[in-house]
């Protein structure tokens, strides 16, 4: 039988995804995305928005392929608790590593399926990908659910209590990517930081990967500012295969609004670490992301979330615009922002992000760094360096390999909005 996967939401769930993927392709089943028998949907929920984009995907797919089975998991099954139209198999947040099973039983019986489950009694659902077919950079989820519960996010209630992946099970999925030719890891879940497998954190993990020979560069896809501990920051002093890059969630340049949004930190601690960081990895990139018109956000907490932002200088800024997410503390709050005013913050700070981001890679501009190639096509190759400096090379360079290149105006992807004009910018307040 043919099949495809559609997804939506976070690394997490492209991971998943991908070893669903895997599952299927070594059941004898074949990817097909123009007559698929099999359609999955894995979804994502965490603003009202992604939750009528997941609705969308699934009545356009059953729109397109009426006699197909609709398979619908995730973030946006286990928030409707299973009420999903339009879908034969229907999986919240476990049990999707089950799925082969669940398509021959309907595939036998023709009834649908139906797998719910209180999330704050679960285990850690084991996955392994021994290799991605779609990427040189392999993600490995580490860790699922979320402690924290911000005001704003329903993904604590969706993906349950923090709970993390057998210690030496990521160290063999981890030799069995590298052994398969990924020369670099990501190392995933819900929340990274959180990691800790019967009292083995997320730096004990880092310091056994750093050991794997073939393996040259050790990614995470995100971290909270609170988990960077002194420990953390020491290895990433030391060793270089922990990549000049992390991407470390402010959410708000406010303390006001951080404590409205329940984050654990304020502007100063904030400040301090990233201090340390640097001293520890000069010229180390740091990207964030941030909420803006989040409600009792007034303009004069803008302003100060704005100067805050340019004070740390990331490298780059994902901006989103506050979206209410029934069910969450933050829908209680008065004040709420109207669209018009959300829509004029969120394009300063793009704006801010871009030229934040030109900056940052302008200092490069004749250095040589290792750029490991992911795509070469139409005699030009692309990939990224060790800050995540994305790079075009004339010529095509051989993907998943790393070659000593000479930065230069021609060869780094600058910012969109602004990679013709980079030279006439001067960014004032």
């Amino acid at each position: 039988m043919r099949y495809y996967i559609y997804t939506l939401g976070c690394k997490v769930n492209n991971y998943e995804s991908e070893y669903i993927k895997s599952l299927l392709d070594k059941e004898g089943f074949i990817f097909n995305e123009e007559k698929p028998d099999i359609i999955i949907i894995n979804t994502c929920t965490v603003t009202n928005t992604s939750d009528k984009k997941s609705k969308k995907m699934i009545k356009r797919y059953r729109r397109l392929f009426p006699n197909a089975i609709i398979v619908v998991m995730g973030c946006y099954v286990q928030y409707v608790n299973g009420i999903v139209e339009y879908a034969d198999i229907i999986i919240g947040n476990k049990d999707k590593s089950k799925i082969i099973n669940y398509i021959k039983e309907y595939i036998k019986n023709r009834q649908k399926i139906i797998k719910i489950y209180d999330m704050n009694n679960v285990e850690f659902e084991d996955m392994e990908i021994k290799k991605y077919t779609s990427h040189t950079r392999a993600f490995v989820k580490i860790e699922d659910g979320c402690n924290n519960f911000c005001s704003y996010c329903i993904i604590p209630y969706v993906r349950g209590r923090v709970r993390s992946k057998d210690f030496d099970k990521i160290i063999e999925e981890v030799n069995y990517l590298v052994d398969n030719g990924h020369k670099e890891i990501v190392l995933t879940g819900i929340h990274t930081g959180q990691y800790n497998c019967n009292g083995k954190t997320l730096y004990d993990l880092l310091k056994e990967l750093v050991k794997i020979k073939k393996l040259e560069r050790i990614r995470i896809s995100s971290i909270e500012v609170v988990e960077i501990n002194d420990d953390i920051i020491d290895l990433i002093k030391k060793e270089s295969k922990l990549v000049s890059h992390l991407h470390i969630p402010l959410q708000s340049g406010s303390d006001k609004v951080l404590k409205l949004m329940n984050r654990r930190y304020d502007k100063k601690y904030f400040k301090e670490k990233i201090e340390k960081i640097r001293d520890a990895r000069k010229d180390i990139s740091i990207t964030t992301d941030l909420i803006v018109g989040f409600n009792g956000e007034s303009e004069k907490e803008f302003i100060e979330s704005y100067e805050f932002c340019k004070e740390i200088g990331f490298s780059k800024i994902h901006v989103f615009p506050y979206s209410k997410r029934d069910g969450t503390k933050a829908c209680e709050l008065n004040e709420e922002i109207d669209e018009k005013t959300k829509k004029i913050r969120v394009d300063k700070f793009l704006t801010l992000s871009n030229v934040l981001e030109n900056e940052y890679k302008e200092k490069f501009i004749g250095k040589t760094l290792k750029v490991l190639v992911e795509e070469a096509k139409n005699n030009y190759s692309y990939g990224y360096t060790t800050n995540y400096i994305r790079v075009i090379l004339k010529g095509n360079y051989v993907p998943n390999n790393m070659y000593e290149i000479k930065l230069s105006e021609k060869n780094i992807i600058m910012s969109v909005a602004f990679e013709n004009t980079l030279k006439k910018i001067k960014y004032k307040s």
